[in-house]
């Protein structure tokens, strides 16, 4: 479903597929980038937070986010340049189900003829349908040739 440039449409929202948050998607992505960090891995002490149990690093909700988000540049993404706004706003736990709304902020052309800039949103909500996540990220797409 790759868009190029020409395609994308300010105010356009893309909805992506859904995604449930398991135990094992947390104790491998802390395992991985070394997150040691008890309201991460240890429920008794997490139950003891004003969480009142674990929640998902925020980087996990981050990085899934994007990958949800692919198959609308997959072909035509030259490169993401800049992330702004990032904002957690709400906790992931497991068990939590997160998709991604996709809305186009702002376009324009570039010096180079084959590319453009746009400047998409992505708005995370989990099965309640609350916002637990947002982040603007600024995307060097190829643009259509001839």
């Amino acid at each position: 479903m790759s868009l190029y440039f020409e395609e994308f449409e300010v105010g356009a929202r893309y909805p992506t597929y859904a995604r449930t948050i398991t135990e094992g998607d947390m104790s491998l992505f802390c395992a991985l980038v070394g997150y040691h960090v008890p309201l991460f891995i240890d429920e008794e002490y997490a139950k003891q937070t004003p969480y009142g149990g674990r929640i998902a690093p925020s980087a996990l909700t981050m990085s899934i986010s994007t990958g949800m988000t692919e198959s609308l540049y997959r072909t035509t993404v030259v490169g993401i340049v800049g992330v702004d706004r990032g904002r957690f706003l709400a906790p992931v736990r497991p068990g939590d189900t997160i998709r991604t709304e996709v809305e186009v902020v702002s376009k324009r052309e570039t010096s180079k003829p084959e590319q453009g800039l746009v400047v998409f949103r992505d708005h995370v909500l989990n099965q309640r349908d609350e916002t637990v996540f947002e982040i603007d990220k600024t995307v060097l797409i190829k643009r259509r040739q001839g």
